[in-house]
């Protein structure tokens, strides 16, 4: 069961687990937890559960209510995390973040703010050493995307603009696993 990938119900578990243990310093949504399991599959070295999982929730695990309730969501993030590495690995062209979309102006948009911050909450976390100018190019892209305001685009948004930039990210994590891949 750990191989399989997540369905909606299951990320819908998740969602409503963060929502109710998170805060401020935690992850908040099922995208910023995308981001930052594919930014841990795609370190230098693994990172064991003992430092990934505290860093889901700022650092702290959460007071759980039940050992039901904490060990389903372990099972969820194992089989997402998973799913990540085994994606990212066997089949990268397949590999698509989980934006969230919204629409603008009568435009449809893609978000990529929340997953972005979880993805570089990811490499603080398996402490990346520095990158080489290439790499570094790649992991500003994603970096630049967080620094977004997506909670209110602004009335100019130059939306196909902003969609090349976002459309930039998948490749760029694609390349920045493949180079650490490289040199493990």
């Amino acid at each position: 069961m750990q191989d399989q990938p997540l369905n909606a119900a299951d990320f819908d578990a998740i969602e409503s687990t963060l929502l109710k243990y998170g805060d401020d310093h935690s992850v908040l949504n099922p995208s910023e937890l995308d981001g930052y399991f594919t930014a841990l599959v795609s370190s230098p070295e693994q990172v064991d559960i003992a430092e990934w999982f505290p860093g889901i929730w700022g650092g702290q695990n959460p007071a759980w209510e039940t050992p039901d309730e904490a060990k389903q969501f372990i099972e969820l993030s194992v089989r997402h995390i998973n799913t990540l590495a085994r994606q990212l690995a066997e089949d990268s062209a397949a590999f698509a973040p989980r934006f969230e979309q919204t629409e603008h102006l009568g435009h449809d948009v893609t978000l990529a703010e929340e997953w972005c911050f979880g993805y570089l909450r990811g490499v603080a976390v398996a402490n990346w050493t520095p990158l080489p100018a290439i790499q570094a190019t790649l992991l500003q892209a994603i970096s630049d995307c967080a620094e977004q305001d997506n909670f209110e685009l602004p009335q100019d948004l130059d939306v196909v603009a902003h969609q090349q930039r976002v459309a930039a990210i998948a490749p760029a994590v694609r390349a920045l696993h493949d180079y650490w891949l490289s040199q493990r």
